[in-house]
């Protein structure tokens, strides 16, 4: 009536009689049940059939739903007449009172004509909620001497929900010194109260976490949880303890100030002020103690404060106690042992008696350096020394003990100065302390030298060679021995070992520098005549007996072109002409005449060819560069001049080329002149000069073995009884016989102008000449110095057979060519 009056006072006066009569028709209440949390679209009531109305007129008369003092959580379904849940409905959110009933009212109106409805909806409680504590963690702090029975005040839980799904019972997490008191309140609510069972030891716990459960009636129920942590407080209950009552350490003499000694460590169960310790020195411990080491109040560390000696004192006793600080304070006591331990503070000495600073290389092994003798002024362990040479197992030297405490160094392997010519001996000595300590002492020896090496070359045969023709007193080489002596014993004189040749002693064909070792020719060397020398070179030291050694050294002489060829065939005066006469008949490749040149030097440099210079005809001549024959090309024609000239140089093959030329004066006639008697032509050239002895005696001796030969090979041929006479096969039936044909003394054989010039000498020439089928061979004259020789053959090959001759001229009768 008070919600319909409210709204009545405040319209006009022309509305009143209108809300009357609505009011009137609304007096009836319709009241439905419904738990809350019902999903949205959840059937409640059919408003049409309770409210006996048509579904149609609900959409014709407007029908809908105004819900009083909250929030529209249903709405009117106009096609069907249900009411249905709009939005969820939390009843804790509606009814904020813990009553056990709660309504949601509201009101149905319809037009046409207006029409009021008044209808309460009751929302049931359903156990949604779960117990919750205000604090989700408690936490309490309770002395160690809070005696068993004390209560304590916990904070309750609360549950929104009413009725029997609110707050039924606590439960409490196991623990063996507190449980829990319920108590219900008028209003029926639960409370609890934490109850001490037990005596506590915050030394044993100093935390005790517990956990409060609440659990509501709801089926099924719910429940919610909060953490106890009570905090032990401390009372001063427990002394200081040491580790052990105790406690032996070790202290070096001579330690350094400052270094600790150890550091104790007491504990006290207790916490905060009470835990904390002082240490400190009772009235048991000696000033002395306390002037040598320190002890830190708060830390316990011990230190070494003042000089510990071992001699002093070998050990110090220390009474130490730690007192805490609480408010009665309480203390603990240990004893502390500190051993001096002994240092092997001095270094041992070695001290060296009749030293030699000086050995020759060759004293005797065993022979005597020096005697030494070591002491310590320690004691035991410390005071034991052993002396020892560094590097004893490279040194020649050794250490003999004599007595206790001396020493004899000895020599124990033969010395070399060569090797090593100084020694720095180091005396180690060294005592069985703990660290060892350890002193040097060294020796120098310094070792002689003696005479005890021979001259060394670094080579044991030299070969050198020189070209011909060298200057004298031309630097061949420079031979050097070494000898590893010292000062006159390595002072070394060169000379040369004497030796004769042919009555020439070396020392006039080479100087050696006997200081140096330069070795010099003295003489100009001529290939031709010396090929080598084979002689000894001897170093000698200076010392006392000398030493020396020698070396052989060969001399090999080179060849140098430096002799010029010389043209033997044919023959001709000097500076004169060759003439030559032919038939005009002489065919095509008649042999003319055969250039023959000798030349002294070897190999290449006497190599010789031939070649044309001038000719007056070319097309009529030719020559071969080999072996120097001279024929013809063609046969000659009335045209062809009666006189022809030919320059012919032969050249040597060495560098440069050396030559010489001869001009051949050539005649043609009808008929060749047949000559009847020989001529002796002398031969002027001066091709063998200054033979060496030895080849003239050897030559000597061949030439009469080989005349020998010759005259037996006569005699046989003169018991035939027709000798056949020697003849040169024409190269056609028309040729003539050259005139010019050589043959050697040496196998009388008619050469072919092959030309060889090696280590023999030559010495004997014939010219043969041929006129009309007659032979005739020249006396041989041997030049003045002659050394060569013409052979047709290699010097390897045997001397081919010889021709009918005789000891001074070869004749044949002339014979006509068929």
């Amino acid at each position: 009536m008070a919600r319909a009056t409210a709204p009545v006072r405040t319209r006009l006066i022309a509305a009143v009689f209108s809300f009357t009569a609505l009011w009137g028709c609304a007096l009836s209440i319709t009241r439905y049940s419904i738990p809350e949390e019902m999903e949205e679209g959840s059937f409640v009531a059919n408003l049409a059939t309770d409210l006996a109305l048509e579904v149609r007129s609900l959409v014709q008369r407007s029908a809908k739903l105004d819900v009083i003092h909250s929030k529209n959580y249903l709405d009117i379904n106009k096609e069907t007449g249900e009411l249905v849940i709009r939005e969820k409905i939390d009843r804790e959110t509606i009814c904020m009172t813990k009553a056990t009933s709660c309504f949601l009212k509201m009101d149905v109106i319809l037009e046409n004509p207006i029409r009021i409805f008044n209808i309460e909806l009751e929302i049931m409680d359903i156990n949604d909620n779960a117990p919750v504590f205000r604090r989700r963690t408690m936490h309490l702090d309770i002395s160690e001497a809070t005696p068993p029975g004390e209560r304590f005040s916990l904070t309750n839980a609360v549950d929104a929900d009413v009725g029997a799904n609110s707050i039924k019972t606590y439960y409490l997490s196991e623990s063996n010194y507190f449980s829990i008191d319920i108590q219900t309140g008028s209003d029926g609510s639960k409370y609890v109260d934490l109850v001490l069972n037990a005596n506590l030891d915050r030394e044993e716990h100093t935390v005790h976490n517990l956990i409060l459960t609440a659990v509501d009636g709801g089926v099924p129920p719910r429940s919610g949880t909060a953490s106890i942590v009570i905090n032990v407080l401390d009372i001063n209950d427990n002394a200081p303890l040491f580790s052990q009552p105790l406690f032996a350490v070790n202290v070096s003499e001579n330690s350094a100030a400052g270094m600790v000694v150890m550091t104790l460590n007491a504990t006290d169960l207790d916490e905060g002020t009470n835990s904390q310790l002082i240490y400190s020195y009772t009235l048991y411990t000696s000033e002395k103690t306390q002037e040598l080491f320190s002890l830190d109040p708060n830390t316990g560390e011990i230190k070494v404060m003042g000089v510990v000696d071992y001699e002093e004192a070998q050990s110090f006793e220390m009474h130490i106690q730690a007192q805490d600080r609480g408010a009665n304070p309480k203390a603990g006591q240990c004893k502390v042992m500190v051993f001096v331990t002994d240092l092997n503070d001095n270094y041992p000495e070695v001290t060296i008696q009749s030293v030699k600073s000086s050995l020759t290389e060759d004293v005797s092994v065993g022979t005597l350096i020096a005697v030494v003798s070591v002491s310590d002024r320690d004691s035991g362990a410390n005071g034991q020394v052993e002396l020892t040479l560094n590097r004893q197992e490279s040194l020649p030297f050794l250490l003999k003990k004599s007595s206790e405490g001396y020493f004899e160094l000895l020599v124990s392997k033969p010395l070399d100065r060569e090797v090593i010519g100084k020694y720095d001996i180091t005396l180690r000595v060294t005592d069985k302390g703990s660290p060892p300590l350890a002193e040097n002492e060294t020796i120098t020896l310094e070792i002689l030298d003696v005479n005890d090496n021979a001259p060394a070359f670094s080579q044991s045969f030299y070969t050198i060679h020189v070209v011909e023709n060298n200057l004298p007193g031309a630097l061949l080489t420079s031979l050097s021995a070494f000898d590893p002596d010292l000062n006159e014993n390595q002072y070394l004189v060169y000379f040369i070992m004497e030796k004769e040749i042919v009555n020439t002693s070396m020392s006039m064909l080479f100087s050696i520098n006997p200081e140096n070792g330069d070795l010099y020719a003295l003489k100009t060397f001529d290939y031709e005549r010396e090929r080598d020398f084979l002689f000894h070179i001897e170093a000698r030291d200076s010392g006392v007996p000398p030493l020396s050694s020698n070396v052989t050294v060969h001399i090999i002489i080179l060849d140098q072109n430096d002799n010029t060829p010389v043209i033997v065939s044919p023959w001709r005066a000097q500076g004169s002409v060759v003439e030559e006469v032919i038939p005009r008949s002489t065919d095509k490749g008649h042999l003319i005449a055969k250039v023959i040149a000798l030349d002294a030097d070897s190999e290449q440099n006497a190599r010789v060819t031939y070649q044309l210079l001038q000719v007056s005809d070319a097309s009529l001549f030719s020559l071969d560069q080999y072996n120097g024959e001279i024929r013809t090309t063609r046969m000659f024609s009335y045209r062809d001049p009666r006189q022809q000239r030919l320059v012919i140089v032969a050249k040597d093959n060495g560098q440069p080329a050396l030559s010489a030329t001869v001009t051949i004066k050539i005649s043609t006639v009808e008929h060749v002149l047949s000559f009847s008697e020989t001529t002796e032509l002398p031969l002027e050239y001066d091709l063998f000069t200054d033979l060496n002895l030895y080849l003239v005696i050897g030559l000597g001796a061949v030439s009469f073995l080989l005349l020998i030969t010759i005259l037996v090979i006569i005699v046989l041929k003169c018991q035939k009884p027709k000798p056949k006479a020697f003849k040169i096969p024409p190269p056609n039936r028309n040729s003539v016989i050259s005139r010019n044909s050589m043959i050697s003394q040496r196998s009388s054989t008619i050469a072919d102008s092959t030309l060889i010039s090696s280590d023999a000498y030559w010495y004997s020439l014939f010219l043969a000449e041929t006129r009309k089928g007659k032979v005739v061979m020249r006396q041989p004259i041997i030049p003045k110095g002659a050394g060569y020789f013409v052979s047709s053959i290699p010097r390897s090959i045997g001397p081919s057979e010889t021709t009918d001759s005789r000891a001074s001229t070869l004749e044949a009768p002339r014979r006509e060519l068929p």
